[in-house]
């Protein structure tokens, strides 16, 4: 930005997820005493991707620059406040006999990215077949057929929910103050000047909030309050699967490493507490295409295709064939804001003043969750910001195909297919 916002601004914040949360606890920490948040629901907010069990927290990427930043994202997880929430169980990343090339490259592209980085070093394993898997973590007992990658000690994950829940108070203790719920959390619009300075939001009680700065850290849902951001961000969404554990399952299975099979899926060790256990498949994702071509966010998350919960048993029954045939607790489907390169976005509104978007997580922004607001905050004082941040004029594409290394299959419309609900047990 040309002129930093003096620290007297009245802020605006729409959105109380990851990227929100953590906008509001860094300016609120470098001095900003007039922060609001909006969002349309309590945090952790069910509309946000990161209100989850869990969320994988690792430095592995094609780029070094995205390495580095995770590298300082994994030190902060291991200080207050977000120490408590973050747990070190390694991960283990291999792709099975039936894998795509572009699975396999891709784990040879994130190996790589880490065996020669000096923050690794004595972390890394490379496992070169199944037995080397099991003998690593001897609690998957299936029969791994062709899997083979590696280890790496340094990453693991985040209670995400509880996280952002957790930051939320260390807002709250700094005078941020949040509107919540559907009525008087729910913005139904911005509103703007003659000159394109946007004046603040609207929301669904009919209550004008007025800003000096109104940041959109919205997510998936973004686009339905800006629409030129939809030629940048698609809204995708992704099949997430619950089973209940007994203690004595969870047991064995507590300290285990974040297992990702980079073409089946990946899963946690049960969640302390409830022996819940998370899976996720590997899939390219849904959108959910308009009228007009632009994906958003269904009204409901409950729910998976039938392909994607038979992907997640093909899982377990390679890794854990006694949990195979459990029942689901929970089915629900994830959404996240993509870019094409998988960038972030963090920039000014075109045309108007008075508005930016910190957006486009691409699936791997919770990890970032305790520096995403440092660089809010470095763009706005300092106006620092790395090019590729930066708001990009672009045609809207309606296929979804980013070309993503980690990814595999073909993006498809979430109403092509249908939705089963879990049976609650």
């Amino acid at each position: 930005m040309s002129h930093p916002p003096p620290q007297s601004s009245k802020i605006l914040i729409l959105g109380a997820g990851t990227f929100g949360v953590s906008t509001a606890y860094h300016l609120a920490k470098g001095g900003y005493s007039n922060i609001h948040v909006l969002d349309r629901a309590d945090v952790p907010s069910p509309y946000s991707a990161g209100t989850d069990l869990n969320k994988i927290v690792r430095a592995e990427y094609d780029n070094p620059f995205y390495t580095d930043l995770a590298l300082e994202a994994i030190q902060e997880w291991q200080k207050p406040p977000f120490a408590p929430y973050f747990q070190k169980t390694g991960y283990l990343v291999c792709t099975s006999a039936a894998a795509p090339e572009k699975s396999k490259n891709s784990l040879a592209e994130s190996l790589s990215s880490i065996s020669s980085h000096s923050a690794f070093s004595g972390s890394i394993t490379k496992l070169a077949d199944p037995d080397a898997v099991r003998r690593k973590v001897p609690q998957l007992t299936g029969p791994l057929t062709g899997w083979a990658g590696y280890l790496n000690k340094h990453a693991g994950y985040a209670q995400a929910a509880l996280a952002v829940e957790a930051l939320a108070r260390e807002c709250t203790k700094l005078g941020v103050t949040f509107n919540t719920g559907e009525q008087k959390g729910r913005v139904a619009e911005l509103r703007y000047d003659s000159s394109g300075k946007c004046l603040g939001a609207l929301t669904a009680d009919q209550s004008f909030h007025t800003a000096d700065l109104v940041i959109v850290c919205l997510g998936a849902h973004a686009a339905s309050l800006i629409p030129q951001l939809a030629k940048q961000l698609t809204a995708k969404a992704w099949a997430v699967g619950l089973i209940q554990l007994t203690e004595e399952e969870a047991v064995p299975m507590r300290g285990i490493p974040v297992v990702n099979c980079r073409d089946l899926g990946f899963f946690f060790e049960p969640e302390p507490g409830t022996n819940v256990l998370k899976l996720c498949n590997a899939s390219a994702g849904y959108t959910n295409r308009n009228a007009y071509g632009v994906s958003i966010p269904t009204e409901t998350n409950e729910g998976i295709p039938e392909e994607d919960e038979l992907a997640i048993r093909r899982l377990l029954r390679e890794a854990l064939p006694q949990f195979a045939d459990r029942p689901f607790v929970e089915k629900k489907i994830c959404w996240c804001a993509d870019t094409k390169d998988s960038d972030y976005i963090i920039a000014s509104v075109p045309q108007t003043s008075g508005l930016m978007v910190v957006s486009g997580d691409s699936g791997h922004g919770f990890k970032m969750l305790p520096i995403v607001g440092k660089w809010v905050w470095e763009f706005l004082v300092k106006g620092k910001r790395p090019e590729w941040w930066q708001w990009k004029n672009q045609e809207l594409d309606e296929t979804g195909e980013e070309d993503i290394s980690w990814r595999v299959g073909t993006v498809r419309d979430i109403k092509d297919v249908g939705r089963f609900r879990a049976v609650k047990i």
